[in-house]
């Protein structure tokens, strides 16, 4: 029992993602209270559905036009250097935030420009967070397990943030929750600075921004495993991730409850979620784990239908534990297997992509989602994306004795053994002999 135990955070071994670990499950609670306050400020403040749904619009559209780039300051800079310039730059937008909001002088067009602001920081964030884990843990072998504890933090903080967030709305008001927030950043600050990580100056190129930039697109539209995931992230997101816009409706309209019931459900989503990520935490290996992920992707495909047509609270509950499980597990496993094939010199550019699939598009996936329940209501629509999800998991499954070959063959190709990803037979390997 101890082993297993170790095995869940052995990455935590590691003194610099131990470090990065802590700093960052801190942040991410006052992430999470900021998310949950600024929607519902907004729409106290203005009591407008259109400038509700334009705050969270230009929070993420940004990624469109700054992760291209993203990726390609990734690649040629210090990520940890990266890191601590965003970070920063995310405390001054949650201080200011905070500080308008408290001093009451917040107006309309503040809030416009501090989420714009918001979005060009997680976009130039993004692709430098994600590349910077295997520099953290050193070895691919530990991976899994880094990028899995990751999700659980996230999850976790999903669970406290609101809750923490509502009360204190309840006790004084919104500005102290952005103040919060900003104070969370100071960790995370500390511990990047904490961290002492080796830097490798790559080889000077003599190409233009744009020349790398397609560069590393063609690298990842001409790898079929890369290809594969960006593609699955982009239409899981597009689809999947939008039945968070739903959720008010059903709450409210179909399963005749509240603001609470509204929680209850998003909370469920969040405790699935978690259950996923300490999942994926106990795997020794990505042996498999392309099976597993469209197998995810279709248990989150039915769950998805299921609760689209549910009338009974308890099973919608439920069903969104099932609905988190999967969309977590196969979001997770689809970042965990494109950091093991990726070359180094191509990581940031390609997770900058990784990024672009679920940032850029879940904006526009929210947009349809609302103007398809305008016009043919909320569990129809729902309907509508379950059926696009699971019929993509079918093709999914049908190509991955296409894709398990080639995830292989690419590691190969940069690392001289694969036995830190492929390790000797364990108590896996009749199941992952049977999927591959």
């Amino acid at each position: 029992m101890k082993t297993k135990i170790q095995d869940l955070f052995q990455s935590l071994s590691v003194k610099n993602y131990r470090i990065y670990f802590i700093g960052q499950g801190i942040s991410l609670i006052g992430t999470w209270m900021q998310r949950t306050t600024m929607s519902w400020y907004v729409y106290r403040l203005t009591g407008s559905p259109l400038l509700l749904g334009l705050i969270g619009f230009l929070s993420q559209i940004p990624s469109v036009f700054i992760s291209p780039f993203a990726g390609v300051w990734a690649d040629k800079f210090n990520r940890l250097s990266i890191l601590k310039v965003t970070q920063s730059l995310a405390l001054v937008q949650a201080m200011t935030l905070g500080i308008l909001v408290v001093t009451n002088t917040i107006q309309i067009w503040h809030l416009i420009i501090l989420s714009l602001f918001s979005g060009i920081i997680e976009a130039a964030d993004s692709p430098a967070r994600h590349a910077l884990v295997i520099e953290l843990v050193q070895k691919k072998s530990l991976l899994t397990n880094a990028i899995a504890l990751n999700s659980a933090s996230f999850n976790g903080a999903r669970l406290i943030g609101p809750s923490v967030a509502g009360i204190i709305i309840a006790l004084s008001n919104e500005g102290i929750c952005f103040l919060i927030n900003g104070f969370s950043f100071i960790p995370v600050l500390i511990s990047l600075f904490m961290i002492v990580i080796p830097y490798k100056e790559p080889p000077q190129r003599e190409q233009s921004v744009f020349t790398e930039i397609k560069q590393g697109w063609k690298y990842a539209f001409h790898n079929l495993p890369i290809k594969f995931l960006i593609s699955n992230n982009a239409i899981t997101t597009f689809f999947g991730m939008s039945y968070a816009v739903l959720i008010p409706i059903f709450a409210k309209d179909i399963l005749h409850g509240n603001a609470q019931t509204q929680g209850f459900l998003l909370s469920m989503s969040g405790v699935g979620a978690l259950l996923g990520a300490l999942y994926l935490a106990s795997r020794k290996s990505i042996r498999g784990l392309n099976y597993r992920m469209v197998y995810a992707l279709s248990l989150f495909g039915v769950s998805l239908l299921m609760f689209s047509w549910s009338r009974y609270y308890p099973f919608s509950l439920f069903l969104m534990i099932l609905i988190g499980i999967g969309m977590m597990f196969q979001m997770s496993t689809a970042n965990t297997i494109l950091q093991s094939v990726v070359t180094d010199e191509m990581r940031g550019r390609v997770m900058s992509l990784h990024s672009m699939a679920s940032m850029s598009v879940a904006p526009f996936g929210s947009l349809m989602v609302g103007a398809l329940s305008k016009s043919i209501g909320a569990p129809l629509t729902l309907t509508i994306c379950a059926i696009v999800c699971l019929l993509w998991s079918g093709y999914s499954i049908s190509i991955q004795k296409k894709v398990n070959p080639a995830i292989k063959s690419m590691m190969l190709k940069h690392e001289p053994t694969v036995q830190a990803i492929y390790p000797p037979p364990d108590f896996n390997v009749a199941l992952d002999k049977q999927n591959e």
